[in-house]
């Protein structure tokens, strides 16, 4: 078989010779309890935790590609003890308490993920240093600051644990040019993250399903009557009692889920392993993942063999919801991301030789905030929409969807806020060209706001407009 050129560098990582072969595809039609379409990071965690709770049940997880192959390989590598969604969101779904409620549970998922990732002996860098959201301007500074006020009026600020750092505090951890100040939060842990899916690929096999690789699902039938829920490929039809749609940010590419979610572009590069004197000269020995404080932020990990990975939008969104990103970087992305770099740590970051660059697509539903479903009529289970933030939010996302396909419809997890009544979805997004306007319109105006408090110092009103268009 020929090497696939890898689609990160956490692919690149495990084999530099290329992606790995994928499992036998489905050869032939199946009938199981429960049939899964994606192996990411929520189809392999619904696998794992319903063969755990319920190991009578047959579990088939059907996988375009490889295992990992999407957003779950290429993001960011942050365990992250938040959701995407503002309070008000969540209350209007699940009254007042509703965000509270949420905060708790993506906060506990961290140790959900952590007892697996130790229990199935998964070797993903796991390091849970909290995470640091920076401020480099006092613009940046007051916006962070009146986060984290809102933080205590909702109720998910945690005293003890939440905490804000002057300038002086935050340069003892990590040298942030012109840091002003930071908000530091310990639920967050830095991972490996392709070797975390494809090491939890490997623990769903062991736990006793199924895995097909390599096998495109063209359509997911819902039940009618007496007769199954059904997913078709290429290579056979699946029957199951329950089929459960686990695509994220290629959820595009099903029949009839085109405006479901928004396929949202994010792109990363990855430095060169650093020297002993610049880790001497930076710091940041905790290992704490960063947000910076732009209107367009970047996120950034210090990787385990000393590298430092960063990320961002980029070209934000593909006409129609394209969710191609196999080809190279563009080269315009790669200068912004290395521009950052050097915003955040220097001069010296120009010389610093990028050994990386990739990009991948995330799920963005209309209303920003992430949903779980699931109908008994229909036979059609569903998660998503993370904007981001589903390292964390799949494994909670895998497990409230076991309660719910099990039947524990009354349990905890079952009844969370972002769990959708039987026979809703979530809001739609707008058809094209209003899609592909809309989008790439807020994006340029996110970064026009940054260009100009960058020139000003002086806040600008581009990024309300902004946030009133995209409906956040």
């Amino acid at each position: 078989m020929t090497a696939v050129a890898p689609v990160s560098h956490w692919f690149a990582h495990l084999d530099p010779a290329g992606m790995p072969a994928p499992r036998p595809r489905l050869d032939g039609d199946a009938r199981v309890d429960v049939c899964i379409v994606g192996g990411g990071y929520t189809g392999l965690w619904t696998a794992y935790e319903l063969r755990r709770s319920h190991p009578d049940l047959d579990v088939l997880v059907v996988e375009r590609e490889v295992c990992g192959f999407g957003a779950s390989g290429r993001n960011g590598g942050w365990v992250q003890g938040e959701l995407a969604g503002s309070t008000e969101s969540w209350e209007r779904r699940g009254g007042p308490g509703a965000a509270v409620r949420m905060h708790h549970a993506i906060r506990d998922t961290l140790g959900e993920i952590e007892d697996a990732v130790q229990r199935e002996g998964i070797a993903c860098d796991w390091h849970r240093g909290g995470t640091l959201t920076v401020a480099q301007t006092p613009l940046e500074l007051g916006r962070l600051r009146a986060a984290a006020d809102a933080a205590r009026a909702a109720g998910t600020w945690e005293d003890g644990e939440d905490a804000f750092l002057d300038a002086a505090e935050l340069r003892e951890r990590v040298a942030i040019r012109g840091g002003q100040g930071a908000w530091a939060n310990p639920h967050c842990a830095r991972v490996q993250p392709a070797a975390l899916a494809r090491g939890l690929a490997d623990a769903v096999a062991r736990a006793g399903a199924r895995i097909v690789e390599d096998t495109p699902v063209t359509a997911i039938e819902p039940a009618r009557g007496t007769v199954p829920a059904k997913a078709h490929t290429p290579h056979g039809t699946v029957t199951a009692r329950w089929v459960v749609r686990a695509t994220e940010g290629y959820t595009a590419g099903l029949p009839g889920e085109r405006r479901t979610v928004a396929p949202i572009t994010s792109s990363m590069i990855v430095t060169e392993p650093l020297s002993a004197d610049r880790w001497a000269a930076i710091g940041w020995d905790g290992a704490e993942t960063i947000l910076d404080g732009g209107h367009q932020y970047h996120y950034l990990q210090r990787t385990a063999d000393g590298r430092i990975a960063i990320g961002g939008r980029g070209v934000p969104y593909g006409y129609g919801s394209d969710t191609r990103r196999e080809g190279p970087l563009p080269a315009s992305t790669q200068r912004t991301l290395r521009g950052s770099l050097v915003r955040l740590f220097g001069d010296d970051m120009q010389d610093v030789r990028i050994d990386g660059a990739w990009h991948g697509v995330l799920g963005v539903p209309r209303d920003w905030t992430p949903f779980v479903g699931a109908d008994e009529e229909t036979g059609l289970a569903f998660a998503g929409g993370y904007v981001g933030e589903g390292v964390a939010a799949a494994n909670l996302a895998g497990r409230t969807l076991r309660d719910l396909l099990v039947g524990r419809r009354r349990s905890e997890l079952a009844t969370l806020p972002w769990v959708l009544p039987a026979g809703t979805t979530p809001p739609r997004w707008e058809p094209e060209p209003l899609r592909w306007t809309g989008i790439r319109s807020v994006y340029a105006l996110l970064g026009l706001a940054d260009e100009i408090e960058h020139r000003t110092g002086k806040p600008s009103r581009v990024a309300a407009v902004a946030n009133r268009i995209a409906g956040r």
